[in-house]
C-alpha cells in the first residue's frame, strides 16, 4: 500500500518516514516484523537507495525501528497503546464579541499622542551606540539605566525615595504580582478592594491559596474590613480607586500603615496604576512615601502613560524584603527586552517623559471638561448625576430617574453604545444594591465621538 508521489511538495525521504512510522504506530506493521532492505524497497519505489537509507536513519534515531547487523531492520516495540489513526483537529471557534459604534471603554489611551518620532529616533541611537550590551542578559531585576531613571522620576514626581537596586522591572503589573505572591508566600491571605479591577483579583487567584475582599467606604479601604477578613497583604488603589474614584486622605492612609505595623509580616502592596492622571489639586503623595517600616510595595506600569502593548511595569521593593527577594527570586531573568529598557530609559532621562505625561494630562483634561460639559447641557442631566471627575479617565454615571443598571446597559445597548455597569466589577458574589450605576471612558474617544455618543445615549434613556 505504501505510494511515494514525485509531485509531493514533501522530499521522498520523509514521506517514507511518516509512512513507515505511521504503521507502526498503528501496529500495521507488529513488534519484531522486519523490513524490507534497502535496495530492495529502493527498486520497489523507483528511489535511490540513499533516500530509503536516510528515512531508515530516522526512524531509528526516533527508536521506531532497530538495526541487526548482517540482517536488516527490525521494527520496535512501542510502550502504552498505539495511536492509530489520527483524529481531526478541531478548535472550537469563540463567538465574535460584539462591536458598537460607541464604545467608553476605559483601558484606552489616545495613541495619537504617542512620540513616535521621538522614540524611533531614541531606537537608532541605541541600535548604532549600544554594542554588545544589546545583545548580553541584563540583571534579574532589569537594566541598571532604567532602575536609576526610574528611582529619579519617582523622587521628583512621586516623593519616593528609592534606590535602584529596589526596583524590579518586569513585563506588566500581572507578572509583578505574581512575583511578589512568590515572595510573600502563598499560604498568606491576600486582600483586594471590593469593587475593584476584576483582572486583580483574577491574578492573586490564580497565584495564591485564599483572597478576600476588602471593603470600602467614602475614604476607600476600611482598616476594620482587613481586621475581620485576617488580610495579612493589602492590594490598594489610595491613589486613585477604580472605579469608583475614591482619593484616599492622609488620616485613613495612616490608618492603613498603622493597620500593617500592628503585626509582623503584614505588607500593603501600593498599584499606582494612574497616579499621573490627576487634574485637579496637589499631587496626592504615594502610600510608599509614608511607610517608615518597609511594608508597602509600590507597583506601576506604563501601560496607561505610553500604550497598553508597551508591557512594562516595575515595582519598588522595600528593604527590609530584598536579602528575600535575591535568595528567593535572584535567580529569574528580567522578561522585558533590552533593547526596549534602553530606549525607555533615555526616553525618561532626557525629560521626554515628563513632557509626553504633561501633553497627555492636557488633552485628557480638555476631553474630560468637555464631557461633563456635553453631559450638563445636555437633556441627560436630568436623569443622571456625574460622579468621580477628579482623576482617573472615566467617569461614574448615577442614574436619578430609578433606571436599574440593567435596564442603563441594555437601552444603551439597542442604541449602539457600551457603557459598562458597576456590578461588573464585583468579583466575591457582592451585588451593587444602590441607583443604576455605569461607568463611561472617554480617553480613547475623540470630541466628536463623545458628543455623538452622548446624542446616542439621550435616545437611549430619554
Amino acid at each position: 500500500m505504501l505510494t511515494i508521489s514525485f509531485h509531493d511538495q514533501k522530499p521522498l525521504y520523509e514521506q517514507l518516514y511518516n509512512h513507515i512510522r505511521n504503521e507502526i504506530e498503528s501496529g500495521k506493521i507488529g513488534p519484531g516484523d522486519k523490513l524490507p532492505s534497502k535496495r530492495a524497497l529502493s527498486a520497489h519505489l523507483k528511489i535511490s537507495v540513499v533516500t530509503v537509507e536516510t528515512a531508515y536513519s530516522l526512524l531509528a534515531a526516533e527508536g521506531y525501528i532497530y538495526s541487526v547487523p548482517g540482517s536488516g531492520y527490525y521494527a520496535e516495540r512501542l510502550s502504552g497503546p498505539f495511536r492509530g489513526e489520527k483524529s481531526p483537529i478541531v478548535i472550537p471557534q469563540k463567538p465574535a464579541e460584539r462591536e458598537y459604534r460607541y464604545d467608553f471603554r476605559t483601558n484606552q489611551v489616545d495613541t495619537e499622542l504617542f512620540p513616535f518620532s521621538v522614540w524611533a529616533r531614541l531606537s537608532r541611537e541605541i541600535l548604532s551606540s549600544g554594542g554588545a550590551e544589546l545583545l548580553q542578559t541584563c540583571s534579574g531585576k532589569g537594566v541598571y539605566s532604567l532602575r536609576q531613571a526610574i528611582a529619579e522620576h519617582l523622587r521628583s514626581f512621586r516623593g519616593i525615595e528609592a534606590q535602584p537596586e529596589q526596583i524590579v522591572v518586569g513585563a506588566g503589573g500581572e507578572y509583578l504580582t505574581g512575583l511578589l505572591v512568590q515572595l510573600l508566600g502563598r499560604d498568606k491571605i491576600y486582600g483586594v478592594e471590593e469593587p475593584g479591577y476584576v483582572k486583580t483579583h483574577r491574578v492573586f487567584s490564580a497565584n495564591c491559596h485564599k483572597v478576600v475582599p476588602i471593603g470600602l467606604d467614602g475614604s476607600g479601604a476600611k482598616p476594620a474590613s482587613l481586621l475581620e477578613q485576617g488580610v495579612q497583604v493589602a492590594h490598594l488603589t489610595p491613589s486613585h480607586h477604580f472605579p469608583l474614584g475614591t482619593v484616599m486622605p492622609a488620616t485613613r492612609r495612616h490608618e492603613i500603615l498603622s493597620w500593617a505595623y500592628d503585626a509582623e509580616d503584614r505588607y500593603i502592596i501600593e498599584d499606582d496604576y494612574d497616579s499621573d492622571f490627576r487634574f485637579s489639586g496637589k499631587p496626592v503623595p504615594a502610600l510608599q512615601s509614608l511607610d517608615c517600616a518597609n511594608r508597602v510595595v509600590y507597583l506601576n506600569t506604563f501601560t496607561k502613560s505610553l500604550a497598553p502593548s508597551m508591557r512594562i511595569g516595575y515595582m519598588v521593593v522595600p528593604l527590609g524584603l530584598l536579602d528575600r527577594f535575591d535568595e528567593k527570586l535572584g535567580f529569574y531573568a528580567c522578561t522585558v527586552p533590552v533593547f526596549e529598557q534602553l530606549i525607555l530609559a533615555e526616553f525618561i532621562r532626557r525629560g521626554h517623559f515628563e513632557r509626553h505625561i504633561s501633553r497627555m494630562r492636557k488633552r485628557y483634561l480638555s476631553r474630560r471638561d468637555f464631557f461633563i460639559k456635553a453631559l450638563e447641557t445636555s437633556r441627560l442631566s436630568e436623569i443622571l448625576e456625574v460622579k468621580s471627575t477628579n482623576a482617573g479617565m472615566h467617569l461614574l454615571l448615577r442614574s436619578r430617574c430609578g433606571l436599574s443598571e440593567r435596564e442603563l446597559l441594555d437601552r444603551a445597548a439597542a442604541e449602539d453604545v457600551r457603557v459598562y455597569g458597576l456590578s461588573e466589577y464585583y468579583s466575591f458574589g457582592g451585588v451593587y444594591d444602590g441607583p443604576g450605576c455605569v461607568i463611561a471612558g472617554y480617553s480613547g474617544m475623540s470630541t466628536q465621538q463623545l458628543a455623538q455618543g452622548i446624542a446616542a445615549l439621550e435616545r437611549a434613556w430619554l
